[in-house]
């Protein structure tokens, strides 16, 4: 099973999304096992409100779309990663961006893939030598694994 580590712009989409892709990929992928940094919960909370104002969803709904969520995702402790990978990501991110710099360690660490919506960052990263990225088949949100209102 492949190491997929998550960037938390694609955990914002699976809680955004009207039409559930990342979701869906999330919730039902079976060739990949996720991997998240555990800063990006704090990131989660820390736009609370705006992602109840975007999703139109009730607190309760989202809370339990998030949680649903996040049983899928294995978190690592951004603390614990090697030096070598930290490094190597902090070079491959410094000119594109540096906050990626812990999910591109992750990634490096587990021999795994990236998985992040943000083109700027691939495009970077690509520049210098990395292409190791997640490209999912989109897989249909099964209706019944979410809260009612949340696809």
């Amino acid at each position: 099973m492949t190491p997929v580590v998550v960037d938390t712009n694609i955990l914002f989409s699976a809680l955004l999304s009207a039409d559930g892709r990342q979701r869906g990929v999330l919730l039902g992928a079976r060739d990949a096992h996720f991997y998240c940094c555990r800063f990006s919960i704090v990131e989660l909370f820390k736009h609370k409100q705006k992602l109840l104002d975007l999703s139109r969803l009730d607190e309760g709904d989202i809370l339990e779309c998030l949680r649903i969520l996040l049983a899928r995702l294995t978190f690592h402790d951004e603390m614990s990663l090697s030096r070598a990978s930290v490094a190597e990501a902090a070079r491959l991110c410094a000119e594109v961006d540096p906050k990626d710099t812990p999910f591109v360690a992750l990634t490096i660490e587990l021999g795994g893939r990236l998985w992040t919506g943000d083109c700027v960052l691939v495009r970077g990263l690509r520049a210098r030598g990395f292409d190791r990225f997640y490209l999912p088949q989109i897989i249909p949100l099964p209706s019944a694994e979410m809260p009612p209102g949340s696809a």
